[in-house]
């Protein structure tokens, strides 16, 4: 065993032989859109994403689905598995099976298998005071996902969400591994200050980012301000109560994104200053438009300081 769930680390990693070591993880949830194909198609990045954020590579993926026996003739199963099925085979992979049961409430996701060198892998116990934080993906889709269930998401937004939800993190991770990065994980249920915290406290160190800098998906403020926060963000901002502290102006709105719970979000990367330069002209090759979001510090470990 290399990597256990006491790090709060992605996936699982288990060595099978010098050079080599296999990454296990699996994702499911209930739909976060109304289209079948899309909730499958970002079902199944979200899935794959833990192992690209330990730098590995996918070998396959077995799919979990949950779905009521009753609307089987509709054909929305179909679609799921078909968008599942696209996305792994736009990464690569086969999907070799799965298992499915009766539910009342539809879930789907994918158990993930990859496979990366243990001695280059990317954990989140590696950061270190001076790396800059690079973040690969716009925040805002746990908000989105909670205006679409009230229908009052606007189409745009709602296109752009799932554009960014879809994408594979595949190009973020395998520029982070050439450049040489020192750590990273990938944005989702605790949102960004929840999985900055996370990384900060596994590497023994202190983080700060720029509020200003943090990329969000346009329009999706307008959002929160009309009342559309999930649950799960709002847990999110209350758990950061005693580690995340504000310095300057930042508005509720802003610090209620920053702990949004996403789905499928991007990569938050932590990266050696002198290396940033090519990281991030690396990502802009692959599709990703990465920023610069802040850096590591010294300070209390799983502190983080959002400056105005």
């Amino acid at each position: 065993m290399l990597v256990d769930a006491s790090t709060g680390d992605d996936a699982a990693v288990y060595r099978l032989a010098d050079g080599r070591a296999l990454v296990v993880t699996l994702d499911f949830f209930t739909p976060i859109v109304d289209d079948p194909y899309d909730f499958g198609r970002i079902a199944a990045a979200n899935a794959l994403s833990d192992v690209y954020a330990m730098g590995g590579r996918p070998l396959f993926a077995l799919n979990l689905l949950s779905f009521p026996r009753g609307l089987l003739d509709e054909g929305l199963a179909e679609e799921i598995v078909r968008g599942g099925a696209e996305k792994a085979a736009e990464a690569g992979i086969p999907v070799l099976g799965g298992h499915s049961i009766d539910d009342a409430e539809p879930k789907y996701g994918m158990v993930a298998v990859g496979d990366v060198d243990p001695d280059a892998m990317l954990a989140n116990d590696g950061a270190r005071p001076g790396d800059h934080l690079v973040l690969t993906k716009p925040i805002g889709t746990g908000i989105v996902a909670t205006a679409v269930k009230a229908g009052k998401c606007p189409p745009g937004l709602l296109a752009a969400a799932v554009e960014s939800m879809a994408r594979l993190n595949r190009g973020a991770a395998e520029a982070a591994m050439e450049v040489g990065a020192h750590a990273a994980t990938d944005v989702t249920g605790y949102g960004l200050t929840g999985h900055l915290g996370i990384m900060a406290r596994a590497s023994g160190v202190a983080a700060r980012i720029e509020a200003g800098r943090v990329p969000m998906l346009e329009g999706v403020g307008g959002l929160v301000e009309a009342g559309f926060v999930p649950g799960g963000t709002r847990r999110n901002r209350a758990d950061g109560a005693g580690s995340v502290a504000v310095e300057g102006e930042v508005s509720e709105t802003v610090q209620l994104l920053l702990a949004d719970a996403q789905t499928s979000g991007g990569l938050l990367i932590a990266c050696p200053p002198e290396r940033t330069a090519g990281l991030l002209w690396t990502l802009d090759r692959a599709g990703d438009a990465a920023v610069v979001v802040g850096e590591v510090t010294g300070g209390a470990a799983g502190r983080v300081v959002v400056a105005g």
